[in-house]
């Protein structure tokens, strides 16, 4: 997937995986449904159809991490935040495919484009709420 990466002062950085949580909740970022006991990544949309996002990867460095609970011992490390777009098909898919006698449809469709180019307007929206996220980042 082509993403945008976005200098940091927060990469690299080796902490209690509760305290980013904490800290990025506050500002607006969701743990990813990509997560898994090794890494997953912190998640906030730019827009208002929910397509482009900021995204702050990082991976598990020791505990274990399981899920957005506040009772984990998981310390993480912050890799490279990125900006990504998906675009996708609004509406009915025309090809979705009767199953079962006709009873189910597949409604489920592909991205018009997994990999949608990203604006610079948000490149730069992303990196000015990066910049505010550092700034307030506990030292």
């Amino acid at each position: 997937m082509p993403m945008i990466p976005l200098d940091s002062t927060l990469q690299g950085r080796e902490e209690p995986f509760e305290h980013v949580r904490s800290y990025l909740h506050e500002h607006e970022f969701t743990l990813g449904g990509n997560w898994d006991y090794e890494h997953g990544s912190f998640d906030r949309y730019l827009d208002e159809g929910h397509k482009v996002w900021l995204r702050i990867p990082f991976e598990v460095t020791s505990g274990v991490l399981d899920g957005d609970t506040d009772s984990t011992d998981a310390f993480v490390r912050i890799g490279t935040p990125f900006v990504l777009k998906h675009v996708y098909n609004e509406g009915l898919d025309q090809e979705a495919q009767a199953r079962t006698y006709g009873a189910l449809m597949d409604q489920f469709q592909e991205p018009l484009d997994k990999d949608g180019t990203v604006e610079d307007k948000w490149v730069d929206q992303a990196a000015s709420l990066l910049r505010e996220v550092e700034r307030g980042y506990p030292r």
